[in-house]
């Protein structure tokens, strides 16, 4: 690791390797440049211990899709995972797996994707890329009319095309915690569709543990707390796809110091709007609920990083109920709904305001979470 000088240095000897100068604490231990580095990658790597060279033919190997928002953490993955791949062919001449990044285009086009995405393949020639727009969502699922179904069609349109589809949904959403909810959960379910399609057997986040802790809270907070066994632990998925969060023992706070110590232009990779905390917006009606989680979690890892790994642990004991794989699913996020109780009816409580639980049949399937994201959905399906 280069010998970059970063806020926080000390005047203290590294603790681990006694030779060299700290440059940094981390979680009370002043830490090297070289000691910082092999912290982060072995808190990585030993997350991957399924992915071990297996020796199969070349064609045979294990393919892994990185989805790549150009974040610190993604970003920063991308490296390790990079590092590691030539760890393992310098000592085999093989590697264990191979991977695929794929970017999912913003639509509102405030990202650069396309710029982005060339300049990481310049420095990683390596992998496989993709870039997809969130619209193919309605293009990949064809045949899933309840994705579609969620829609409200425009009058006298009929067979809109994937953008309108796309369009169409937003515009209908009235707040912007909705829209950010929906926007998350099209592009999961696009990263998923794309693994499959190109036999990716599993996906690598790059959530840290300051990310999957505002997940914990945003998720719970959004009522879609009964998925939270399967979007922050390792495992398969109710996609049939493993997901894997080869970061989740690294706080934020310490990938930005990875980042910030490096010399091969790995920052200039990242596009983040800033280094530090998050800021909310100034008004509320843009504010969304991952908004205020994110801001929340930045500002306690500051001081009290195990506050941020205390929620995350807690969630990582969350049980799959037995019952589940066997429970119809979402038609938006694609989780189980345990007994088919979908909707606010199923779950609301006092906010049932006298309405009858309806069949789980109709076209648009919603679970509590998704229902207060797409409520006209939930109108429509219960005829309303």
């Amino acid at each position: 690791m280069p010998g970059k000088h970063v806020a926080g240095a000390t005047a203290e000897p590294c603790r681990r390797c006694k030779d060299n100068i700290s440059v940094l604490v981390v979680r009370s231990e002043p830490l090297c440049h070289d000691c910082f580095a092999r912290y982060v990658h072995t808190k990585c790597i030993k997350r991957l211990e399924t992915f071990r060279v297996n020796f199969a033919a070349e064609d045979q190997r294990r393919r892994i899709l990185l989805p790549l928002s150009f974040g610190v953490a993604s970003t920063t993955l991308l490296h390790i995972l990079d590092l590691h791949l030539k760890t393992q062919r310098s000592k085999t001449g093989r590697t264990g797996f191979v991977i695929h990044v794929i970017s999912i285009q913003d639509p509102e086009e405030s990202l650069p994707t396309d710029r982005l995405l060339e300049k990481t393949r310049e420095n990683y020639p390596d992998h496989q890329y993709a870039s997809l727009p969130l619209h193919d969502v309605f293009r990949l699922i064809p045949d899933d009319a309840s994705l579609r179904d969620l829609v409200p069609e425009p009058t006298g349109k009929q067979n809109l095309a994937p953008g309108e589809y796309l369009a169409h949904l937003i515009d209908s959403l009235t707040s912007a915690t909705a829209r950010a909810d929906v926007l998350t959960t099209l592009r999961t379910r696009l990263i998923v569709e794309h693994a499959r399609l190109n036999g990716c057997e599993s996906i690598l986040w790059g959530d840290s543990t300051t990310r999957l802790a505002e997940k914990t809270l945003a998720e719970t907070a959004k009522g879609r707390g009964f998925s939270l066994p399967w979007q922050t632990a390792d495992g398969l998925t109710p996609f049939g796809m493993n997901f894997h969060y080869p970061l989740r023992d690294v706080l934020k706070k310490e990938l930005v110091a990875y980042i910030n110590m490096s010399e091969n232009k790995l920052a200039s990779l990242v596009h983040e709007s800033s280094p530090g905390a998050t800021q909310a917006s100034m008004s509320s009606k843009n504010t969304t609920i991952d908004d205020l989680m994110k801001q929340y979690f930045e500002s306690v890892e500051e001081n009290f990083p195990s506050i941020v790994s205390n929620v995350v642990r807690t969630a990582g004991k969350l049980e799959i109920a037995a019952s589940t794989t066997s429970d119809l699913h979402c038609s938006l996020c694609s989780m189980p709904v345990p007994g088919g109780r979908f909707g606010i009816h199923g779950w609301g409580g006092d906010q049932q305001d006298g309405i009858d639980v309806q069949s789980a049949e109709g076209s648009s399937r919603l679970c509590y979470g998704c229902t207060r994201s797409i409520p006209q959905a939930s109108r429509k399906a219960n005829g309303t």
